[in-house]
């Protein structure tokens, strides 16, 4: 994205002026970077005299409820601010449109690396380390479903209250509202989307402890310390919610490599050996978290499911010209991947 384009995405001349009006950092803002990560929302790193920020905001082309989700996720991170998570810090949010057009907030630079885009020295060098990157990643969703949502003042985020009776014929409208973008040609060659959603309906657990989730919890979309082989902070939290934290898990599990690396609907790191394999990672939660984990099969396809169907809106507003259309294909080909693996995973069971 060149500067000129980052200016007519971003006024930065409007935003200095509102965070003249929020007493946040003096002077100009400079050094302005567009920093990679996600598909959904757009990140830009500045400096303000001698602080940095972060700015997170909604696509050149917002979708009906970006505005929504921007407010949502300023409002979790203000309520993790005092918790064990590790989450970026959230300095400020604008929960109007009429700053930049759209609502926003800005955070704290997280001093930390995306494993999925390299890793560093000390972590590519050892299995042993890799293997505690796994771990930790898991201690990260045990802590999240740890915390008790009321008295963090999250409630009224989601609706718990049939929580799990809702999540097929959510994402199956989901799926079909894509129809509105022209050039889709419709999702048939994903594998078993149907079979897959009466699967789940047919076995749906009955009941569960309601806490915060993630809603896209995997290796992308955490940050890890340079100096360790712990979690530095979780990031994107644009689907978070309230509701059955297993599905958490169940969404690591379905984009975790299988042992010989990563395969297509994954996520993955290179040099993979040493980190968990998926058992290990479902017997660490158990201990970290106190929770049933007996039926994690259907959180897994659940997971499977759902981030098929999220992927493959970002393709049908590709097709539309509406996002990157080479993002939209590979995302189109890693829900592909993931309904294939949901087919697998009900065959074993």
């Amino acid at each position: 994205m060149s500067a000129q384009v980052v200016h007519e995405v971003v006024d930065f001349t409007a935003l200095t002026r509102w965070m003249d009006d929020q007493q946040v950092g003096q002077g100009p803002i400079e050094d302005i970077t567009r920093l990679q990560g996600g598909t959904q929302n757009l990140l830009f790193r500045f400096r303000r005299g001698q602080r940095g920020f972060v700015l997170r905001r909604p696509p050149e082309h917002p979708r009906a409820n970006s505005n929504d989700t921007m407010r949502r996720e300023a409002r979790v991170l203000a309520a993790l601010s005092d918790t064990g998570v590790p989450h970026p810090k959230l300095i400020a949010a604008c929960s109007s449109e009429d700053v930049l057009g759209a609502a926003f907030y800005l955070m704290e630079p997280v001093d930390g690396f995306n494993a999925t885009v390299g890793l560093p020295a000390l972590h590519a060098s050892d299995p042993a380390i890799r293997r505690r990157m796994g771990l930790a990643l898991i201690e990260g969703i045990a802590a999240l479903g740890r915390i008790d949502h009321v008295k963090v003042g999250l409630s009224g985020l989601g609706r718990p209250e049939n929580f799990l009776a809702r999540q097929v014929e959510r994402w199956r409208s989901q799926f079909e509202s894509y129809r509105k973008f022209v050039g889709w040609p419709g999702g048939g060659d994903l594998p078993g989307l149907r079979e897959v959603g009466q699967w789940l309906e047919d076995r749906r657990p009955l009941q569960f402890e309601p806490s915060i989730i993630h809603g896209d919890y995997h290796l992308a979309n955490v940050m890890f310390r340079y100096d360790a082989p712990e979690l530095a902070a979780i990031v994107d939290w644009e689907l978070v919610t309230i509701g059955d934290p297993l599905v958490d898990l169940g969404w690591v599990l379905a984009t975790w490599p299988d042992p010989s690396g990563p395969v297509p609907g994954t996520v993955g790191v290179t040099p993979w050996s040493g980190f968990p394999a998926a058992d290990d990672l479902v017997e660490h939660y158990s201990l970290h978290s106190g929770r049933d984990v007996s039926g994690i099969a259907w959180y897994k396809v659940l997971a499977c499911y759902k981030l098929g169907i999220v992927n493959e809106g970002t393709y049908a507003r590709a097709c539309a010209g509406q996002a990157s259309m080479e993002t939209g294909k590979y995302l189109h080909q890693f829900a592909i991947g993931l309904f294939e693996r949901a087919g697998r995973w009900i065959g074993e069971v």
